[in-house]
This record gives structure tokens, C-alpha cells and sequence, in this order.
């Protein structure tokens, strides 16, 4: 502070002073500016601490409701009912090791790795860790060195790698006054630059910031179903219970009975187990791909793919081996023999770095050079599309057509789009009558021929592109290449649509992006930041998106998709962003993630509606029970009792079952359908053993022990039901839970609080027993219409979409 006047961080830059380039910053120049904060320290993750996952998990609104529940029932000496607390205790765990698991690989993603750089201070060359960096060093890179901040170049010259920019590994050339990206490689000469932007502000760590950002309230649509049904019951479990104990004491003027009606209706009401066999059923599913080498990052992912209806793919690595071949030469001129041309080719490829598949291609297909010495050259440049060489006799340029060859562009275009049709891939050489310098070149390319290239299509490819076609996959090829090759290879790969391209360099506004991303399948000429933008263009349609992808410059299109896949052969910050990642990075293995989420998602509707069938029951019979004024029959054991058995054991077993079916309608509407025909069934059976049960004086022990043995009996009944199609696997499922039922009610009747019954009870059970069949069966007949009808809405509203 000065004259009380604050200073701007604008004084602070006028003030300080920068450095010499030879001599660098002195010592106590790097002093200031750390003590400003105008350092290279990496930016902290902006996941969650583990004392916050814990807390998180630990101190949620249903853990506190079981708590004081669970409570209540200590206090009153009712510990045998307490059976529901492991089911609490693993929810919670799993919750926590899911969390700190994705946490894990968050705070693992790094694109930065040059843990040292060489500085200029003092007048000395020195080398110091990359977090010590500080604003305006003079910083010494060379060869093989990761930029570690943003910087200007301010003596030498260097081709750099920026494929973090580009998506392609390429060349390109920077001078003096040339900007450098942190996070790009040197691949060849040295410079001396000065850090224009450290720590937070670099290129490098923004781009850091925002692949760590989690995605919040992003959920699959099951999670999302399942939070919903837990909140409801969360909001309209507390009234109830505190109605219930009310009613309950005021009936039996006992609390250890009424605490523990009023926590069997409770605990009957929240599906506390849905969680947990969900998170089981992901976790087998992603132990399952892990043997297909398949890596699972986010097991939601796997849910997300097999609802996916738009796969977004690069050409090279997905469509076409990772790999290029030199396929033909078609000369143009008629002064030079097909020798002397390849000659030329030979010392051109004979001056450049074999740093990108075309330059190892270009080098491996023309090995006999004519003796021309190399006097300068220029790296690929992935902005003016073009590598370049120069020789005593003057300056040969190998590069896009479109980009190079100027106003002879339309004389060639036959050339061009024949070969392009075909899927090969065109570069134009020819003399340049100047010295390129990396820039955008002043004069149009003197062509001399034109050098064929292709990547052959993966034997496997059309076979998955078929697969997806089939189950109504709407497939969009991202590439920054010739939009007509583009086209022309995904035609060769059987993805249909391919005629339907269009060069993405002219869409320049985001309302034609919209537009193209729903008419268009190819899409040529993209850069990484179109991709980030037809991902958000394409959800903001309604669609589910799957993005691949291998670069650093994918990471963040991969994390605003909702299902993103990673080659292991990629980057590794594209391995760690993605949600799942391809260790053999063969993209044939996608289909098996697709059936290995739609058997989650189908098995866990069978198995949810298990759960609903106890909640629906337990919310009907509390509200009769306090509109009627009678005694809630159940305890919590009973209550555990049938859960185990009619729900716990099966929905288990169930959820890791084949099922390779089509997902059909929503979540929420199936799950509910499913149960509501049992759950209703329970209702009638149960309140009309209560209402016959008094009126024939049966006592509450009895007409308790003969609803939990009329529940047992609809339970498994729902079982059978959603079993179907019956194998001996699921028969044999059924039997044991019939026959666990029947030992704990003979064997361990006490622990569940399952008396001896009066003939008169006995009589009552077995009829109710027989009335429920047919109540049951009537009841599903009418929900499977209704579910129908849902279907048929749904594919109605998604044809309209498309």
C-alpha cells in the first residue's frame, strides 16, 4: 500500500522489471515474484478431500434416520431387529470407495510432465524443479523438452510438437516472437524463451482445471430413477412414522411395541438395498469387461453406453489401422522421369523427422535420394497444412492441396476427388518459388505430382459399424482430414449415411453447428475445439452421446460426453480422462460394453422392482393403518425376514444374469410397473387378513406370523414372474429361496418373531394364500398393457426427435 492507495496488479507489471536475456531474473527478482504469487506451483484438483468424501457419505439424511431408528430400538431392548444395519453399513462403504476411487483418477490426470526446466538467473544456466518457475524467466528448452509454461520465443528456433492444440503430432517451426504452449514438445533445435503466463494462468493448467472438473448433477438415467424413489420416500417417511407411533401407543399403550411397528413400517418404505445391489451389479459388470481388457474408470458408464444412440469416432485408429502406406505417385509434369521425381521425394523425406505416420510413410517409400543437400526446412505445419525443404536449387513443398496449390487448385481437382472418392488420402508436391518459413505460404505451389497415400480399414470394423447400425446407432466420423476421404473410407467401413460429409471449417457459427450435427455424418477439417462443440451440439438435441478419442486435444469433447472411450495406445491423459478405455485399444470390443450395459440396465428393472414391491406395500398399509386406527401387523425381523429372501437373494442372483434384450421405455416407468401389480396384491391379502382376523378374534402374534407367511408367498411369486423366460438357473433359484424361507420359519422362528398359528389363523392363510394367485396374475396382465402404451409413447416422441 502507498498514499493509502492500493496497488493494481497492472502497477505491479509496470514496475516490474524483466529480465535480460542473457543474464535472466536475479535472485531477488524470483524472490518477489513467488512471494506475489507469480509462480509455476500446479493447480490443486478441484475434486473433493477424502475427509469430505467420508463426511459426505457418512452424514447423509437416510443415515441419520436409521441412526435414530436403530436408536430407538437399542433403547427399548429390541436388538434382534436391528437386521436391516449391514445393509446400511455397505451402502455407506461403497458409496465412500466409489468416490475415492474416481477421486484417485482425477488427481492421477496430469499432462504436464517435465518435472525440471533449465533457467537463465544470476547470468548462470541453471536447472530447477518446474513448480519453482516464476513470471519472466528466461527459460533454455531443447530438444525432447516439455514446455512447462507458457513463454515467447526470444532467440533461436525450434519445431515443436502441439498436438495438445492440434490433435495432430506434427512440426512446427517458432521464432523469435513466436509463442510457445505449455505442455508442446521440442523436437528439434533450442531456444531461449520468457514465461509469459505460470501456474493457474498457463494454457496447460486451465486446460488441467477444466478435464478435473467432475460433471455435477450429471447422473445416469437409473442413478437418477433410483435418487427420485429415495427422495420421495425420504420426504413422506417422517410424517408417517411419527403418525404411526402416535396411533400405535395410543392402541396398545406399550412403546417397545409401537417403536417397533413404527420402525417396521419405516424401514419397509425406504428401498434401502437398491443402492447397494446396483453398485454390486456395476462393479461384477466391470470385473467382467476388465477380463476383455476393458478398463472401467466410471462404472455409470457402462448404463451409459447401452443407451447410447450417437457414437462419435475418429477415422484414424477407429475406421483405419493406426498406420499409412505411400499407394501410388501420379506425376503432373511432363519435363521430369518418374526416377528423377522420386529422387527429389528421396532427399525431400531425407530432411525431415519421421515424427508423424505421413513423414514415415513418405520416408519409407522413397529411399534413393539424387544427393540434393538440405539447407533449411520446415516441419508440418498442422495450421497451413504443409512440410517443406529447402536445396541449392531451390524450395520443394509437400502438403494439402486445397491449402498449397493456390489458384491451380482447380486444375487438379479431378485427381483429387478421384482418389479422394476412393479413400486415399492426396498430398500435393511441387516447387515453391520462395523460402517457406512455416507461415501461410505468399505464392501458390508449382505442382510436380501428387503422392497417394491409405490406411487400411480395421479388418473388424464394418462388422461393429453393422452392430451398431442395428441397434439404431446413429454413428458421426470426426476428422481433421479431407472431409471426401473422410467420407469415402467410412463408406468402405459400411457406416451409413457416409456420402452425407461436410467440411467443418465452414461452420463458423454455433447455430450451423446444431444445424450439421443432426444432418451430416462426416464431418472433415475439425479441430479440437468443433469436437467439444458437436458433443454439447448433439445433447442439446436429446441425444446420448459416446465420444472416442486418443489425444490430449480430445479430453475435454471426452468429458462433456456422456459415455467416453479412450485407445490405451492414446495419451495418457486421454486414458484418464475417459470413462473407459480400450487396453488393446481394439474398437471391436465396444459391442461387448453395449450388451454388458444392457444386461445391467434390464437386470437391474427386474431386480428394482423387487425392492418397490416391499416400499409400495409398507406406504399403503402404514396410511391404512392410521386412517383405520388398527395395529400395524409386522415387526422389523418379519420384515427382514421376507426381504432376504424375496428380494436381497434374487435381485442378486438376478442382476447378473444373461440378457442381451433391447432397453425399452424408462427406468422409473418399468421398475414401478413391474412391482405395482405385488405390491397391491400384498395390500389386499394383508388387510384383509388384519379385518377377517379380528372380526374371528385371531390374535396379533398370529395375524403377524400369517402376513409375513402370505407375503413370503407373493414374494416369491413376483420372483417367478419377472424370472421369466424359466431356466433351470432361475428354477433352481427359486426353489432355494422358497426352501430359505421355510427353514428360518421352522428353525430360527424365534429370531423372526414367527409364532404358532390357531386353526382359524391357519384357515384364513391358506385362503388368502389362494386368492392371491389370480389377483396377482390379473393385476400384472393390466400393468403390461399399460407398459406397452409408455413404449410406444416413447418410440413415438424418439421419431419425432430424429
Amino acid at each position: 500500500m502507498k498514499n493509502g492507495i492500493v496497488e493494481t496488479e497492472t502497477v505491479k507489471q509496470i514496475k516490474r522489471i524483466r529480465a535480460d536475456i542473457d543474464a535472466g531474473l536475479t535472485s531477488e527478482q524470483v524472490a518477489q515474484r513467488k512471494e506475489e504469487g507469480m509462480d509455476n506451483k500446479p493447480v490443486e484438483s478441484p475434486s473433493k478431500t477424502t475427509k469430505e468424501i467420508i463426511k459426505d457419505n457418512v452424514f447423509t439424511y437416510f443415515n441419520m434416520l436409521f441412526a435414530v431408528l436403530s436408536a430407538l430400538l437399542i433403547a427399548v431392548g429390541s436388538y434382534r431387529d436391528l437386521t436391516f444395519m449391514p445393509i446400511i453399513i455397505a451402502n455407506t462403504l461403497i458409496g465412500i470407495i466409489q468416490e475415492l476411487r474416481s477421486k484417485a483418477v482425477l488427481d492421477k490426470l496430469t499432462m504436464l510432465n517435465a518435472p525440471v526446466t533449465t533457467v537463465i538467473r544470476d547470468g548462470k544456466e541453471i536447472t530447477v524443479k518446474s513448480k519453482e518457475l516464476v513470471l519472466d524467466d528466461i527459460a533454455v528448452f531443447r530438444a525432447g523438452n516439455q514446455i512447462s509454461a507458457d513463454a515467447v520465443v526470444v532467440g533461436g528456433h525450434v519445431s515443436v510438437n502441439e498436438s495438445l492444440l492440434t490433435g495432430e503430432s506434427d512440426e512446427i517451426t517458432k521464432k523469435n516472437g513466436d509463442k510457445l504452449m505449455s505442455g508442446s514438445y521440442i523436437v528439434s533445435g533450442s531456444c531461449k524463451a520468457r514465461l509469459e503466463k505460470v501456474g493457474r494462468a498457463s494454457y496447460i493448467s486451465q486446460l488441467t482445471l477444466q478435464a478435473k472438473k467432475t460433471k455435477k448433477g450429471e447422473q445416469s438415467e437409473m442413478i437418477r430413477s433410483l435418487n427420485r424413489i429415495v427422495k420421495c420416500a425420504g420426504i413422506i417417511i417422517i410424517p408417517i412414522g411419527i403418525f404411526m407411533f402416535i396411533q400405535q401407543y395410543a392402541l396398545n399403550e406399550d412403546i417397545k411395541t409401537s417403536i417397533q411397528s413404527m420402525v417396521a413400517s419405516v424401514i419397509g418404505m425406504i428401498p434401502e438395498g437398491l443402492f447397494l445391489i446396483a453398485s454390486a451389479t456395476l462393479a461384477v459388470s466391470a470385473m467382467r469387461l476388465a477380463l476383455e481388457k476393458v478398463l472401467v474408470h466410471d462404472m455409470k458408464c457402462i448404463e451409459a453406453l447401452a443407451r447410447v444412440n450417437v457414437l462419435c469416432v475418429d477415422k484414424t485408429g477407429t475406421i483405419t489401422e493406426n498406420t499409412m502406406a505411400v499407394s501410388s505417385v501420379i506425376p503432373v509434369v511432363s519435363d521430369m522421369s518418374e526416377d528423377e521425381i522420386n529422387g527429389i521425394l528421396s532427399d525431400f523425406a531425407a530432411a525431415q523427422a519421421a515424427d508423424n505416420v505421413t513423414m514415415r510413410a513418405i520416408k519409407n517409400k522413397f529411399m534413393r535420394p539424387a544427393g540434393k543437400t538440405a539447407i533449411g526446412h520446415t516441419g508440418f505445419s498442422s495450421e497451413f497444412k504443409y512440410s517443406s525443404v529447402t536445396f541449392n536449387d531451390g524450395s520443394y513443398v509437400l502438403g494439402a492441396p486445397d491449402f498449397i496449390l493456390g489458384d491451380n487448385f482447380s486444375r487438379y481437382t479431378g485427381i483429387i476427388e478421384d482418389n479422394g472418392r476412393k479413400g486415399y488420402r492426396v498430398l500435393a508436391f511441387g516447387r515453391y518459388f520462395g523460402r517457406p518459413d512455416g507461415k501461410a505460404l505468399e505464392t501458390a505451389v508449382d505442382p510436380i505430382c501428387f503422392v497417394i497415400l491409405s490406411n487400411p480399414i480395421r479388418k473388424d470394423a464394418p462388422d461393429t459399424f453393422r452392430y451398431f447400425a442395428e441397434q439404431g446407432v446413429d454413428i458421426k466420423v470426426i476428422s481433421g482430414d479431407n472431409p471426401v476421404t473422410v467420407s469415402e473410407v467410412a463408406k468402405q467401413a459400411g457406416i451409413r449415411h457416409a456420402a452425407d460429409y461436410v467440411d467443418a471449417s465452414t461452420l463458423t457459427t454455433d447455430e450451423a453447428i446444431n444445424d450439421a450435427v443432426m444432418r451430416y455424418t462426416v464431418f472433415g477439417r475439425v479441430t479440437p475445439e468443433q469436437k467439444r462443440k458437436f458433443v454439447k451440439a448433439l445433447k442439446k438435441n436429446g441425444k446420448t452421446v459416446a465420444m472416442t478419442g486418443d489425444g490430449v486435444n480430445d479430453v475435454l469433447a471426452l468429458k462433456d460426453a456422456d459415455c467416453s472411450v479412450a485407445m490405451a495406445s492414446g495419451s495418457d491423459a486421454a486414458c484418464q480422462a475417459a470413462q473407459l478405455v480400450l487396453l488393446e485399444s481394439d474398437f471391436s470390443k465396444m459391442p461387448d460394453v453395449v450388451l454388458e450395459g444392457r444386461k445391467v440396465v434390464n437386470n437391474l428393472e427386474r431386480s428394482g422392482s423387487l425392492f418397490l414391491v416391499k416400499n409400495i406395500f409398507s406406504l399403503i398399509l402404514s396410511i391404512l393403518t392410521i386412517c383405520v386406527g388398527i395395529s400395524y401387523p409386522l415387526k422389523p425381523s418379519q420384515i427382514s425376514l421376507i426381504s432376504l429372501f424375496t428380494i436381497g437373494i434374487p435381485a442378486l442372483v438376478l442382476s447378473q444374469m444373461p440378457n442381451k434384450e433391447l432397453i425399452k421405455g424408462k427406468f422409473i416407468t418399468n421398475i414401478l410397473l413391474k412391482a405395482l401389480p405385488a405390491g397391491i396384491t400384498d395390500t389386499i391379502i394383508v388387510a384383509a387378513m388384519m379385518y377377517f382376523g379380528n372380526i374371528f378374534g385371531v390374535s396379533q402374534t398370529d395375524i403377524a406370523t400369517a402376513s409375513t407367511i402370505l407375503l413370503s408367498i407373493v414374494g416369491l411369486m413376483i420372483v417367478f414372474e419377472i424370472s421369466k423366460p424359466m431356466d433351470v438357473y432361475k428354477m433352481g433359484l427359486w426353489i432355494i429361496c422358497a426352501i430359505g424361507l421355510v427353514f428360518c420359519m421352522v428353525f430360527v422362528s424365534s429370531f423372526f418373531d414367527i409364532t404358532k398359528m390357531s386353526p382359524r389363523c391357519v384357515l384364513l392363510c391358506i385362503n388368502f394364500s389362494i386368492v392371491a394367485e389370480p389377483c396377482m396374475r390379473y393385476l400384472t396382465m393390466g400393468m403390461k398393457q399399460v407398459q406397452k402404451f409408455f413404449i410406444r409413447s416413447d418410440d413415438a416422441k424418439a421419431k419425432n426427435a430424429a
